[in-house]
């Protein structure tokens, strides 16, 4: 059972100052183990923009060289597991929750699995300047605002030529746009300056707010994969991108707590009777 996981002072600051932070053996060994065997299973003959059940591959950009599969919620309970996930999900509510306000709550934006095996890398992007507000980094008046926060999750030791984030600390507040900031046709990010690059080790959660300056540097291993799961939790009004919808087999499923996440904002059908102020009960069923 994973160890619940409070922001510290220590915490706050590091994550204002640089726009990251590194939780440490976040996710338990049983864990790791059950999420790397569901990512045996995965067809590795699916098409690009083709359906697994309720899941399908995207890849973001022929520079990455990426397999990836989105809205992985839907891939089973190991994947399920990670929505509230005591290591992390305080933080997800400290820095996007809306804490103290009158939308208090998260849902998660996006969520995917990816795996890297040789080759390629992921453009810079993101940054404070000209940023959009769905990624924004805030701090106002004794709270955070910010837009997005992503739990980056290594299941497989990512070192030197891993292919690995790459990051620029502090860039989630800068007022200019980064020289080599051209876009998906950028050059990788390796040699770019300012970044660094995360090294983590199997368990570990790489917790950034999206505004940062960041990317993926290139892949040089010949042998093995990077694989990682990223959750990308944000305000609870918000809406996802991309547009996934949940199966209702997932929703009955899953704990209250975690419905609450993933669906914040119950829909509401012609003939319903319920108050507009009605919210999810905390103990309501859910299968």
């Amino acid at each position: 059972m994973a160890t619940v996981r409070q922001p510290s002072d220590l915490d706050d600051y590091l994550f204002d100052l640089r726009g990251y932070l590194i939780l440490r053996d976040a996710i338990d060994p049983e864990l790791i183990t059950r999420l790397n065997e569901a990512f045996d299973t995965f067809p590795a003959d699916l098409e690009p923009w083709g359906w697994w059940g309720n899941v399908q591959r995207s890849d973001d950009g022929d520079n990455a060289k990426g397999y990836e599969l989105q809205n992985i919620v839907e891939a089973g309970p190991p994947f399920e597991a990670l929505i509230d996930h005591p290591s992390w999900i305080a933080y997800m509510r400290r820095y996007a929750g809306e804490v103290d306000s009158y939308v208090e709550g998260l849902f998660i934006d996006e969520c995917f699995a990816s795996i890297r095996r040789s080759g390629g890398y992921f453009y810079l992007h993101s940054g404070g300047y000209h940023g959009a507000i769905r990624g924004q980094y805030r701090y106002l008046n004794g709270v955070f605002r910010c837009g997005q926060v992503n739990a980056l999750m290594a299941l497989t030791d990512i070192g030197p030529g891993d292919g690995g984030t790459m990051v620029i600390p502090g860039s989630h507040k800068s007022n200019f746009a980064h020289p080599q900031s051209i876009g998906r046709d950028a050059r990788p990010m390796d040699d770019v300056e300012g970044a660094i690059e995360v090294h983590l080790n199997a368990g570990d959660v790489l917790l950034f707010c999206d505004g940062i300056t960041h990317g993926g540097s290139s892949r040089t291993n010949p042998e093995g994969e990077r694989r990682v799961v990223i959750y990308r939790y944000g305000p609870s009004w918000a809406a996802t991108r991309h547009g996934y919808r949940y199966s209702e087999d997932l929703l009955r499923r899953v704990s209250a707590p975690q419905r609450k996440i993933l669906e914040p904002v119950r829909p509401r059908h012609p003939g319903e009777t319920r108050q507009v102020t009605d919210e999810y009960p905390e103990d309501e069923p859910t299968g």
